[in-house]
């Protein structure tokens, strides 16, 4: 693996040690190709771990792969029951560390190294002896993978193949409504998180109690804190959330709830919605964050036309993950301009043209870039698109390791079926007036104003129920 390892024996290289990755490695395993894994955390699951507080909305038997469990089944490890729902931290140390051991375990020895490396940050990737720019043979030259560890060495490790699963949970996407930083968000920084918070840590819980917190977002994420904001407010007086939303109030606002095939996941939409009718939360619609000010000990929120927020205790940014491509600049991604997901893939998960939970499971071809055998996959893969399923990932991840290994007919099948949201239609509109209606009654549309709505959200008379 070193750059005199001869060019047959080379590892594909694996990015990330999650859910996905781990996969990829247990997949590549199965059609005989050597993974290595490269970790830049401590442990299998690092950013699994940094919410191991939050119960995922999909169960064991949803978020196992086949191949990973084929590997382990041997070791005498039993799934945990398939109808049950782990935690982040059950997942990471029930399923994800006992994979990753396994993986380590079954390196070929000759060779003196794991398959899985922890503290191990990858800083570039390139085709060896070829930049961005350079075509002359360049499909034929391996490529070189840089990395720096913990101890502060350095390495440069060739690769037949590179598989990014580095996921999309170091860079959340900021406050600002415009994808940058709202003016004064990292001066606030000692008050806004981009997190959940463990609200069972004693030191988080008291940063909450008590105190008026803005959360920002609308997706799963939001509807988690919300609820649990919920529950500290029934335990300690003066726990109150704003929920800042940059659209309107419609019918989908809260997820597809009894209609969603994840059951889990629509119950997150209606703990929220029940958060707001029992008074713990306020909705700030229509509210497109610019600027974030001080007001003596708290801070309020400014939005482009220059409405301002009441006056909160903390902010919680949920407003989604986007991909950090830097350590791959001296390669060739066919990425969408919007979306940075590849070409192939992003018409199926572009949230303007639909909002539907299902997207048709997709492999290799989709996944293909113009640099031959790099493969973005996972979370990284989606770029800024959300609604990201473990399963979505494990079918990617089978298909990616067929077609490494010339198996083209097993990359392009179809082996998954994918549940619903119960919440489909054009949402082409969602956070902008529609065109045909001046007076902001589109599709999922946002008002023409910031409105503060405090109960009964689920039937609002500012904002009408749209085709969401």
């Amino acid at each position: 693996m070193s750059e005199n390892t001869p060019a047959g024996r080379l590892p594909v290289v694996v990015v990330g040690a999650g859910p996905i990755g781990l996969a990829a490695a247990a997949h590549l395993i199965e059609q005989d190709i050597d993974p290595l894994v490269l970790e830049a955390g401590p442990t299998a699951g690092t950013a699994v771990r940094e919410w191991a507080h939050v119960r995922l909305f999909s169960p064991w038997a949803e978020v196992v792969d086949p191949a990973a469990e084929k590997l382990l089944a041997p070791t005498g490890w039993v799934r945990p029951d398939g109808a049950a729902y782990p935690s982040g931290g059950d997942w990471a140390e029930l399923y994800l560390q006992p994979l990753a051991d396994v993986l380590d375990m079954g390196a070929p020895p000759a060779e003196g190294w794991g398959r899985v490396r922890y503290g191990a940050k990858v800083t570039g990737v390139a085709r060896a002896g070829r930049d961005r720019i350079v075509d002359s043979g360049r499909d034929e030259q391996p490529f070189t993978v840089h990395v720096e560890y913990t101890d502060g060495r350095e390495e440069r490790v060739l690769a037949r193949a590179v598989i990014d699963a580095s996921g999309t949970w170091s860079t959340p996407n900021p406050l600002g409504a415009n994808g940058v930083p709202a003016l004064g968000e990292r001066a606030a920084n000692g008050r806004v998180s981009y997190r959940i918070p463990d609200l069972k840590d004693p030191a988080v819980r008291a940063r909450y109690a008590g105190k008026r917190t803005a959360v920002v977002g609308t997706g799963a994420s939001a509807f988690t804190a919300l609820a649990y904001l919920a529950d500290l407010a029934t335990d300690e007086p003066g726990t109150h959330a704003v929920w800042v939303l940059r659209r309107g109030i419609t019918g989908s606002t809260y997820g597809g709830g009894e209609a969603d095939q994840l059951p889990a996941r629509g119950a997150l939409g209606l703990r929220a919605k029940k958060a707001v009718q029992d008074g713990h939360a306020s909705a700030l619609t229509g509210f497109r964050t610019a600027a974030v000010e001080t007001d003596g000990e708290q801070l309020v929120l400014v939005d482009e036309g220059g409405h301002r927020s009441e006056p909160v205790d903390q902010v919680v940014v949920l407003t989604g993950l986007r991909p950090d491509l830097s350590f791959l600049s001296e390669v060739r991604l066919g990425l969408d301009e919007r979306l940075q997901a590849p070409v192939a893939l992003a018409p199926l998960i572009d949230p303007n043209q639909h909002s539907c939970g299902t997207v048709y499971p997709h492999g290799a071809n989709e996944l293909a870039h113009p640099e031959k055998d790099v493969y973005l996959v996972g979370m990284k893969s989606y770029g800024r698109a959300p609604t990201f399923l473990a399963m979505t990932g494990y079918e990617q991840v089978r298909s990616v390791a067929a077609a490494l290994a010339g198996d083209h007919e097993a990359a392009a099948r179809v082996e998954l079926t994918l549940p619903e949201t119960g919440v489909c239609g054009g949402a082409g509109l969602f956070d902008q007036p529609d065109a045909d209606q001046a007076d902001g009654g589109g599709c999922c549309s946002v008002p023409a104003a910031p409105q503060v709505l405090s109960i009964g959200l689920g039937t609002p008379t500012a904002a009408p129920s749209g085709c969401c």
